[in-house]
């Protein structure tokens, strides 16, 4: 934890810095370490995968110690219908960094069709929303930049659109989805600052491994890529005892190292934590990131499902 706060300042300086360089504003997507339990907030396909209704709650606080470090929060609903062959879901996230908050709200829609005898499906997803992001530069220690990109408030909205393939099966998946096909620049009145929405992919796979009667492997990856900014890559390992208990590892490439833990409480709630340490020279400013995530989901009455791993 830091303790002198002029460092503080100096160092949420240096991040909006970056941020606003070329006198610009490029923010990239919300990042999370249990994406494998969050996967429509990725990719729209995923919409009734989990074949009931199913509700996602998910905080993350980044970088704890740092002032205005960014902290998100997301909200996911969906559901099947047509006997598991269209989905539904509607996603909220709240996206907030210093005196910038961002927001998305969509609408997911999925079609799914089975591709062989093994069960395996295909799903096609699609997505339509309002992307908002606002800012309040007189939070904080902005002002005492001078700059003239911050001389006004930003109020901006846009619409978003997007889509994803989901193939998977009771054993692994594979996703590429584009979150947002449309590119926006929005400027202020004087033309000076302008905020820029650009165009990201994912790709999520995984696979579950059958160790033992009690024990299940489950190893996952996330790369994503936005346009002007690095690639950005994640692997994990969990392991599911009795299919009750979770506990697992990952690591974000050049970023940082992640511990997970969940544990399925009823059959239709689920509880998981995780937290990160940063690898990179900001370690020596923070004391690391918490995510923690609630899954409650409405079993249907005198139906039995199998086990759903991911």
């Amino acid at each position: 934890m830091i303790q002198k706060s002029s460092l503080l300042k100096g160092l949420v300086l240096f991040v909006f810095c970056i941020l606003t360089s070329n006198i610009s504003f490029a923010q990239q997507d919300p990042q999370y370490t249990q994406y494998m339990y969050n996967t429509m907030s990725v990719n729209p396909a995923y919409a009734g995968q989990r074949e009931v209704l199913s509700v996602t709650g998910l905080h993350r606080t980044q970088w704890v110690g740092i002032d205005g470090a960014p902290q998100t929060q997301t909200l996911g609903i969906h559901a099947p219908l047509r006997n598991n062959k269209i989905g539904l879901g509607l996603s909220i996230v709240n996206d907030a960094l210093g005196p910038v908050n961002e927001y998305y709200i969509d609408a997911n829609f999925s079609y799914t069709i089975q591709v062989d005898d093994n069960n395996t499906k295909l799903s096609f997803g699609a997505k339509a929303g309002i992307h908002g992001l606002t800012s309040d530069w007189s939070e904080g220690v902005i002002q005492q930049i001078g700059d003239p990109t911050f001389a006004d408030n930003l109020s901006v909205f846009s619409p978003t659109i997007g889509a994803g393939l989901y193939l998977h099966n009771r054993k692994w998946y594979v996703g590429l989805s584009v979150p947002n096909f449309l590119q926006t620049e929005h400027f202020d009145d004087s033309q000076v600052s302008v905020a820029k929405e650009r165009m990201s992919y994912y790709l999520i796979a995984g696979y579950v491994f059958n160790l033992n009667d009690n024990i299940k492997l489950k190893p996952a990856a996330l790369v994503k890529a936005i346009s002007g900014a690095p690639i950005i890559a994640d692997v994990s390992a969990n392991f599911l005892f009795n299919d009750k208990f979770t506990l697992g590892a990952s690591y974000r490439w050049d970023d940082s190292i992640s511990g997970l833990a969940g544990f399925q409480v009823t059959d239709g709630l689920y509880i998981g934590y995780a937290y990160d340490a940063t690898t990179t020279n900001l370690n020596n400013y923070n004391s690391g990131s918490h995510e923690i995530m609630l899954r409650f989901e409405l079993q249907k009455v005198g139906r039995i499902l199998s086990p759903r791993f991911f």
